[in-house]
Parts: structure tokens; sequence; C-alpha cells
């Protein structure tokens, strides 16, 4: 496969896209609002005006937009990628969706004889840029080995998983770990500043032991200072818990941590940090305690 579309063309998206083109793929685009494109092309990403024309001028298309709606507007409605159907088209999933959503959209695509594969990541657009992501992958075996080795690209470690839904399940357990962890950092680094010590001890000390994360060692820093680099903004991470407090209710478990989380974040998005990074929770936190 030389040919390859990317929907949703948001930090992510973009990085992944050009990371593509890059590595010398014929890479073509769309999104909903066209002025985030303009950079790609500038790079050699061809626009395209629907997820059709996408779709026709692919062998892979990749689709990285907000949750499983926004999957289906622009996979089966009006100039929908089902409409650019061809005999060696391969559908792979990105965003983080429900995984019973998932499930259901592939069935949906099979109905176009159209394998969908799930590859959800983990990593932000500055791994992205450079094939460093950590990919998730379900689905059909097959289209999976046709795939392989752009996956391979987009992504430095690459899990196949089974069937549909599985890597979208992973996913969410994965970023129920990332929500927990921004919220231990901030709560750490909270209680030390107003016991009079500089957290950056704290810092220090948790990182020389086993409970150290990537979290920790690179982010928190910046956490302490009021920096925030925006990777995965709050808003979003907001959306994911409210997806991952769905799907334990779907399969029937009790995730009493999540769902106080939910509650935390979303008053997070309310004081006004949803466009800033997840880790601005720390912000948050700062404030309540003000």
């Amino acid at each position: 496969m030389k040919k390859i579309g990317v929907i949703g063309i948001g930090m992510l998206g973009n990085a992944v896209a050009s990371h593509l083109v890059n590595s010398g793929f014929s890479v073509t685009a769309y999104n909903r609002t066209k002025e985030k494109t303009f950079q790609l092309k500038e790079k050699g990403v061809k626009i395209a005006s629907s997820p059709k024309e996408v779709a026709e001028n692919s062998e892979l298309v990749i689709i990285i937009v907000r949750d499983a709606d926004a999957v289906k507007k622009i996979s089966f409605e009006k100039d929908g990628i089902v409409e650019g159907n061809h005999d060696k088209l391969i559908v792979a999933d990105m965003s983080t969706i429900d995984p019973t959503e998932s499930k259901n959209i592939s069935k949906m695509f099979q109905e176009y004889n159209i394998n969908k594969l799930d590859i959800p990541v983990m990593g932000g657009p500055n791994v992205a840029i450079t094939g460093n992501l950590v990919m998730m992958v379900s689905g059909n075996k097959k289209s999976f080995d046709d795939c392989k080795n752009i996956f391979e690209i987009i992504a430095s470690k690459v899990f196949f998983l089974g069937e549909s839904g599985v890597a979208h399940t992973i996913k969410l357990a994965m970023n129920l770990q990332i929500t927990m962890l921004a919220l231990a950092l901030s709560e750490g680094i909270t209680l030390v500043k107003k016991a009079n010590v500089d957290p950056k001890i704290f810092l220090e000390i948790l990182n020389t032991t086993y409970f150290k994360t990537g979290m920790s060692e690179n982010k928190a820093f910046r956490m302490i200072d009021g920096k925030y680099e925006v990777t995965f903004t709050l808003a979003n991470l907001k959306k994911d818990i409210n997806t991952m407090t769905y799907a334990a209710k779907s399969l029937g478990v009790e995730l009493p941590m999540i769902k106080k989380a939910e509650e935390i974040y979303e008053n997070a998005v309310k004081a006004g940090f949803g466009n800033m990074d997840y880790t601005s929770i720390a912000e948050y936190i700062k404030k309540i305690n003000e």
C-alpha cells in the first residue's frame, strides 16, 4: 500500500499525516474545517473536499475524529467513505470510542464489504510526528496483515489483539490510567506546597522509586511551574472519561474512582480549563484550595 487517507486533522491527525507523507506515502486528507489542512497541503498532502474523495484515492483510510457519532457521520452520510468504496479499500479507526459502538460500526462497514480495523494509539502528536506511537489493533486479521507495514511506520510498538472492539477496550483502560496519574500528581503537588515544601523535592524522590511514571518524569515538573504544552486537551480526556463510565455501565462493572474523576474533570472544564492540556487538572486542584 502506498496511498493513504487521513480524515480528521486535529493535532494527532496532523502529526500522523505529516509523518506518513515524510515517509514517502501518497497522503490524501480531509477535515471539516478546511483551514486545519493548509499546513499539510504545503507538505505535499492532497486535500480532499469530502470523505468520499479520500476513500476514492486511498487504499487505507485512517479516521481520527472526536467520537462514534463523528465516525458514523463521515463514514455513512452523504459523501461519506462508503460512497468512495472500491475493492482495495480498508478503513482503520484511530478515534477513542466505546467498544460496543466500534463493533456496530464494523458491522455497518461489512454491509459494504469493507473491513474496518480499530487502531487506537497511546502517545500524542509529539511522538506521532516521529512514528513512535504505541498502537493497539483489533479486527480482521488479514486486513491487519495487509496494513502492518504502514502501522509499523506510524507506531514503534503494534499489538494485534483479536476481534473488533478489543483495542478500544484496552485504550479506555489506558486512558483511565492517564486520568488517575494526572490527578494523583496534582494532589501530591498541592499537598506538599500547602505544607511549604518544594514540590520538586517530592518529584525527585518519587522518580527514584518504583512508582515513577513517564508523566512524573516529564510533565509533572511543568505542572509545578504552570506550563502546559497542549498535547491532549482536558476536555478531550473528559470526553474519554464519559466513554469509560458508559462502557463500565454497559458491562455491569462498578468503577468508583473513575466516576469520581468524571465529576472532578467536569468541574475543571466548567471552570475554564477544557482547552488546556489535561495536566492542567493541577490548576483546578490548586484553584479549589485557594
